[in-house]
């Protein structure tokens, strides 16, 4: 066996089931789940029409680099969304840049597989909490994880300037993910700019996880993405720049496992090769319904509101229990517990059958600190009813804690 697979740790939710395992909710109250980030706002018609209406493709078999429609699909959503075009010139290379995957899950693990050299001591760097695919990823091509922490101090976005130019050197592949998951922090032009010049002279590849990107409260300030500020710069050949975008957040559709890879056109051809190899081409019914996702923006903006929503419903619930502060993207809150987050989970679940994600096990441990600890994610995926109960029993679990 891989003896890399021993370096792996249980997956968050492995730990939340062994946490809970022991424990009976109280029967009067029905289960209200917001640990995991699966939206559960209808998927658009347009998207299941196109997949049914395309079903007869399934007799073909899909080519790994996805049909023209699809890359042009993309290329132009990538254009107009981040301000890429040159008048009515795509800012972006359909043939070159872009290649659909299965999901930016398993392309997120590929590209760990595909790009890093093991022979020379690598390093990938990450925010610490993190989507646990980046460190598996890491470990299981060879690599040392590198945690950078996310702290309220610094806006929960990591200090990359105390990185010394040691570890940049030995840096092979960094990850970002903005909007972050789970603080929802967005990062801003200053700080892409820092990381594509530090990529140019260290010579890693910048992977930027950005899934969430079109979940956002300010209908007038979306979140900048990774190429954007690259074009912004003058590096039009998104040199070390590689961004994930997936349709799973976006169009409420997980099940559809549909995204891209987008950006340095060397990589991407290497990418590509070991894509072949991988055996993971996109079926052609979900590629139609994924162009058809990608040229439609009607049903993002609605999907916004209903989250601002919810997050409005929320935080007029928590705020008054616990320290919590609405993110600018993303549709998670990552409040602060007043006891430890797994006691707190524990509670919350055997007192109101309320389930959500401890923050330590998002994050690793480094120099005594997880900077998960004594916080909790919360999703707010179920209908706009559900997260008010959900947010009513957290406050009165709270409230109970706080008399005892």
């Amino acid at each position: 066996m891989n003896p890399d697979l021993d370096r792996l740790q249980s997956y968050p939710f492995e730990k939340l089931a062994a946490l809970k395992a022991d424990l009976t909710p109280s029967p009067d109250r029905t289960p209200l789940a917001l640990y995991i980030g699966e939206p559960k706002h209808p998927t658009p018609a347009l998207i299941t029409d196109a997949l049914t209406a395309h079903l007869r493709q399934l007799a073909v078999y899909p080519t790994t680099r996805g049909t023209p429609e699809l890359r042009t699909a993309i290329a132009g959503w990538l254009s107009r969304r981040f301000q890429l075009s040159n008048g009515a010139q795509l800012g972006i290379d359909p043939e070159r840049q872009i290649l659909p995957v299965n999901g930016t899950r398993e392309a997120l693990f590929a590209i760990a597989q595909a790009v890093i050299d093991r022979r020379r001591a690598p390093l990938v760097l990450m925010p610490n909490p993190f989507y646990q695919i980046y460190e598996g990823a890491a470990l299981l091509a060879g690599a040392e994880p590198r945690y950078l922490p996310c702290l309220a101090e610094n806006r929960f976005i990591p200090d990359f300037a105390a990185v010394d130019a040691a570890t940049w050197e030995r840096c092979q592949l960094l990850y970002i993910c903005s909007p972050g998951n789970p603080t929802g922090a967005v990062l801003n032009a200053e700080t892409f700019a820092y990381l594509i010049e530090l990529a140019q002279r260290h010579n890693f590849i910048i992977v930027s996880d950005e899934c969430y990107s079109e979940i956002y409260q300010d209908e007038n300030s979306p979140p900048l993405g990774l190429l954007q500020v690259a074009a912004a710069m003058g590096n039009n050949e998104f040199k070390h720049c590689l961004v994930f975008h997936s349709l799973s957040k976006r169009s409420n559709a997980p099940g559809l496992r549909s995204g891209f890879v987008a950006g340095d056109a060397e990589v991407i051809a290497q990418f590509f090769a070991y894509r072949t190899y991988h055996g993971c081409a996109m079926s052609l019914p979900v590629q139609y319904a994924s162009a058809a996702a990608w040229n439609d923006e009607v049903h993002v903006r609605t999907n916004r509101q209903l989250y601002r929503e919810k997050f409005t419903a929320v935080l007029k619930i928590l705020n008054t229990v616990l320290p919590v502060t609405q993110p600018a993207a993303g549709f998670y809150l990552w409040p602060e517990t007043p006891i430890a987050d797994t006691d707190f989970t524990r509670r919350l679940f055997a007192q109101e059958n309320v389930t959500v994600l401890p923050g330590s096990f998002l994050a690793r441990e480094v120099d005594g600190v997880n900077p998960g600890a004594q916080r909790i994610r919360l999703a707010l995926v179920p209908p706009l009813v559900e997260c008010i109960e959900a947010a009513q029993r957290i406050r009165r679990c709270v409230e109970l804690q706080s008399e005892n």
